[in-house]
């Protein structure tokens, strides 16, 4: 009887006296089949096309202004390439489109040798490796070239060679191979002193028969090397800037009768792409020597395509009982309010998803293109100008654009519009650190510390820094134990106050200084110069050695003739600090071509820090 009194025998009745008062929704339209037949249910009949037409003017769709889709669409663009480059301020050169960009602005010539100290072993064997295969023939030379460039075996007795006997791997490493390898770097080196230079000076026992050949020979050993990694010509042709601890370029190309100048004042990504670029309207053009037969890049072209609706992983389907692609899910995106690039992401997906359309147009790498303007033709037969987004002052705060160039200047420029194609890669592999240097301030010592956390081993190899600094310490008192041995100085008078004065103590050997210093003729400007702290050992009768950094990141200036001092620009370490590493790098360019080259990258540090330097302290005497 329960269930009888919710049945309704007049339904029409009961609406029209209320007697059971309710609230209907509807939130689905679907069809509901009641049999085992779903063809006319996925047919989506409509019975009632004024019901249809309400709901459309009831959910608005009536006020919008739906333009016809495109069908024909006329790009008229202009495009140039790239011709020009400049490494900071060296002398510009043409661009070379045969390596990527990457490796062209970051690499650095392979050290062979550190304060004096031959180094980079590894590279030394195997360019003496392939030498003495490519005699082939002449194998009978082998011993012979192995006599004449011999790898050296340190004397562990000696200060001089510290640098590897102080470890034990490069120690044994050299003592492996010495007088039974070749150092292949010393021919290398030999051949590009002078053109003059033959690979078989001071070689005994060559016929002169066999010069030819070996002359063939030594041309093809510089020629493999040169191609196995990519160095700058010159040491002081490359794009890092040492006071700034990033690398600085510019390259260009022709714009009418003359030249558009892009320039990368802030490059240490390890990735190039054109948000590293500025347009410099201003600057000088690089007037680098071209060949004589250089052809002119600039065209214009008027291409006409049919436009390509662009379609994503999860976009919305228009196909009735369709379901969309689960691969992009934007209801499980959680952006934050200051992740900009992913609320725009979900907006062009959700939003304008299907008003955007594809005109493809291929460009080389290296190119410049400008739409100058563009036809569409929609469904109607109308026929619209479209020129580009982001016109007027560049500087405008209105204005907010991707993919597009900076132009450089106070206020008053007209933005650039152009897309730059650099010819890069997509991903470069990177060994491990052959050097790292942590840049930390010290607010206690009130300087910057440079921070060798791994340095470059004779070998080859890098070395925790804080390791090397202690072995290279214990090596240093084991020689100077081994000296007062021999000649043992007088005893020490005994002690006679409980405390004593100390000037200064000490730090671990990794940990280099800078310590501001006023610019010439500026009372108010600062920058940070590279100091020294001296090696104090324990009853040391000379006068204390200043610690020479090991890292050619820190180095700058101490390997030339004469030595020259290391400045820093100050706000190149923040308080976060700075991490500076230095390690192999290699991709693949086009045609499988392998390049390998030395490159830098800076990275943000993990904050400030405490050497422990202090200053004029009372210390207790220590009695034995």
């Amino acid at each position: 009887m329960a269930e009888q009194q919710f049945i309704i025998a007049n339904i029409q009745h009961e609406l029209a006296a209320r007697t059971l008062p309710a609230t209907t929704v509807w939130n689905r339209l679907e069809g509901r089949p009641r049999t085992i037949n779903f063809d006319r249910a996925l047919k989506a009949e409509v019975r009632d096309a004024l019901w249809m037409l309400t709901r459309q003017w009831q959910m608005g769709e009536f006020m919008g202004d739906d333009a016809g889709s495109p069908v024909l669409a006329r790009v008229h663009l202009a495009t140039t390439r790239l011709q020009e480059y400049r490494p900071d301020s060296h002398t510009a050169e043409p661009f070379e489109e045969d390596v990527p960009l990457e490796a062209k602005v970051e690499r650095r010539q392979i050290p062979f040798a550190i304060g004096g100290q031959p180094v980079a072993l590894d590279i030394r064997l195997l360019m003496g490796r392939h030498w003495l295969k490519l005699l082939g023939g002449l194998s009978g030379y082998a011993p012979a070239f192995i006599d004449a460039y011999p790898v050296e075996e340190p004397d562990p007795t000696q200060r001089a060679d510290a640098a590897v006997a102080a470890h034990p791997e490069a120690w044994s490493m050299f003592a492996a191979v010495a007088g039974r390898r070749m150092d292949g770097g010393k021919l290398y080196f030999h051949l590009k002193a002078n053109p003059a230079n033959r690979a078989y000076d001071g070689v005994a026992g060559v016929a002169d028969g066999d010069k030819p050949a070996l002359d063939n020979l030594a041309a093809r050993f510089v020629g493999w090397f040169e191609r196995l990694y990519s160095q700058p010509v010159a040491e002081d042709e490359d794009a890092w800037l040492p006071d700034r601890l990033e690398y600085q370029f510019e390259v260009s190309a022709p714009q009418g009768a003359g030249e558009k100048v892009l320039a990368a004042e802030e490059y240490y990504h390890g990735h190039l792409d054109w948000y590293n670029f500025d347009v410099d309207a201003d600057a000088d053009p690089l007037d680098a020597e071209l060949p004589d037969d250089t052809p002119d890049p600039q065209a214009t072209f008027t291409e006409t395509f049919i436009p390509t609706q662009i379609t994503f992983d999860g976009m919305p389907n228009t196909r009735w009982w369709a379901f969309e692609d689960n691969r992009t899910n934007f209801g499980d995106i959680k952006p934050d309010t200051t992740d900009i690039a992913t609320l725009l992401l979900i907006e062009f997906g959700l939003v304008y998803a299907n008003d955007w359309f594809l005109l493809p147009y291929q460009l080389p790498a290296g190119s410049i293109a400008q739409v100058r303007g563009m036809a569409v033709t929609n469904v109607f037969n109308e026929r619209t100008w479209v020129e580009a987004a982001g016109r007027g002052p560049d500087d405008t705060w209105q204005r907010w654009s991707m993919f597009t160039l900076n132009v450089q200047g106070e206020s008053g420029e007209q933005a650039d519009t152009s897309l730059l194609l650099l010819p890069t890669v997509p991903k470069v592999q990177e060994s491990r650190p052959l050097e790292e240097v942590a840049l930390i301030r010290d607010e206690m010592a009130n300087m910057v510390w440079g921070i060798e956390r791994v340095i470059p081993l004779p070998t080859g190899w890098g070395k925790s820094g804080p390791e090397a600094a202690l072995e290279t310490f214990h090596f240093y008192e084991a020689r100077l134990a081994a000296d007062l041995v021999a000649t043992p100085p007088p005893p020490p008078p005994e002690p006679a106050a409980a405390i004593r004065y100390e000037v200064m103590n000490t730090v671990p050997e990794e940990w280099i200084p800078f310590i501001p210093v006023h610019l010439p003729g500026d009372n108010r400007e600062i920058q940070l110069q590279r100091a020294a702290m001296p090696r104090i050992l324990t009853g040391d009768p000379n006068l204390p050695v200043k610690v020479r950094p090991r890292t050619t990141l820190l180095r700058e200036g101490l390997d030339r003739a004469p030595k020259q001092a290391y400045f820093l620009h100050e706000e190149e370490v923040p308080r976060a600090g700075a991490l500076v590493q230095q390690a192999f790098k290699r991709t693949r360019w086009n045609g499988g071509r392998v390049l390998v080259w030395l490159g830098i990258s800076k990275h943000t540090g993990r904050g400030e820090g405490s050497s422990g330097l202090a200053f004029d302290q009372l210390r207790e005497t220590r009695t034995e």
